[in-house]
C-alpha cells in the first residue's frame, strides 16, 4: 500500500517527489524517463529528515541525470516528430487524414493537432504490432488472447498470465525492427513469465540479436517518452 505523496526541495533548486510505501525496504532515488521527475520512495519507517539527507547526498547525481535528458517536446506544426525511426516535420494541409508524404506528416487543417497525430500513431503501432505477434506467438508456439495499446511511462510492453499483451503506443516513433523485438519480447513472456537464462534465450530464437534493439531504446527511449500531445 502506498501513501499519500509529499513533496521537498533538494539542494535548493531541485523539487522532488516523496513517496512512502509499506513494500519499500530501503530508500530509493530515481528520475523518471518520461517527465524527467526525481521521485524519492521512503519505507514507512523512515523520517522525512532521512529522506532528505539521503536525497541531499545525492543533489549533485540528479542535477547531471537531469541535465542530460531531452528537453520535453510537443507536438506542434513545425516539430520534427520521428516516425519509425525518421523524423517527419508536422505540416497542417489540406488533407482528410494524417499521411506521410516526403519528408512532411501532413495533418488535417483545422484539426488539434496532438489529438489527429496521437491518433494515427495509435494506428501504425496496432498496425504493426498485431501481425508481429501472430509471427512471433506462431513460432513460439503460443497464442495470445489480447492486444491492448497504452500510453506507458515505465514500460514498452508486457503479459498478463492469461495471455494479454500490452503495448506502448509509442513504440511507432521507434524504428520498426525495435517494435518487432519488443513484440518478440512480450511474446516469449507466454512461455517464460520472469526474465530468467530461458526467457531471453527464447526472445532470442524469435528475434535473433535482440540485444541491439534493446540497446536502442535504453539508448533512446527517453526521447520518444519526451513528447507531449497536449499543452
Amino acid at each position: 500500500m502506498t501513501q499519500r505523496d509529499e513533496r521537498i526541495l533538494v539542494g535548493g533548486d531541485i523539487p522532488v517527489l516523496l513517496r512512502r510505501s509499506s513494500r519499500a525496504r530501503r530508500m530509493t532515488l530515481r528520475v523518471t524517463r518520461a517527465e524527467g521527475q526525481v521521485v524519492l520512495t521512503l519505507p514507512l519507517r523512515a523520517s522525512l529528515t532521512e529522506g532528505r539527507a539521503f536525497a541531499e547526498s545525492r543533489a549533485e547525481w540528479l542535477r547531471s541525470v537531469r541535465a542530460e535528458m531531452p528537453p520535453l517536446a510537443l507536438v506542434q506544426p513545425g516539430a520534427l516528430l520521428p516516425v519509425e525511426g525518421l523524423r517527419y516535420e508536422i505540416t497542417p494541409a489540406a488533407t482528410r487524414a494524417v499521411r506521410i508524404e516526403g519528408d512532411r506528416l501532413l495533418v488535417p487543417k483545422g484539426r488539434p493537432v496532438g489529438t489527429v497525430v496521437a491518433a494515427y500513431l495509435k494506428h501504425l503501432a496496432h498496425s504493426r504490432l498485431v501481425p508481429a505477434c501472430d509471427r512471433h506467438a506462431a513460432r513460439l508456439g503460443r497464442s495470445f488472447r489480447a492486444i491492448a495499446l497504452r500510453d506507458t511511462r515505465s514500460r514498452w510492453g508486457s503479459c498478463t498470465h492469461d495471455g494479454r499483451l500490452m503495448f506502448s503506443w509509442r513504440l511507432a516513433m521507434a524504428p520498426r525492427e525495435v517494435l518487432d523485438y519488443v513484440a518478440a519480447h512480450e511474446v516469449a513472456h507466454l512461455a517464460h513469465m520472469d526474465h530468467s537464462p530461458d526467457f531471453w534465450a527464447a526472445t532470442e530464437r524469435l528475434y535473433p540479436g535482440c540485444q541491439l534493439q534493446r540497446g536502442w531504446l535504453r539508448q533512446n527511449g527517453h526521447e520518444i517518452l519526451a513528447w507531449r500531445f497536449s499543452e
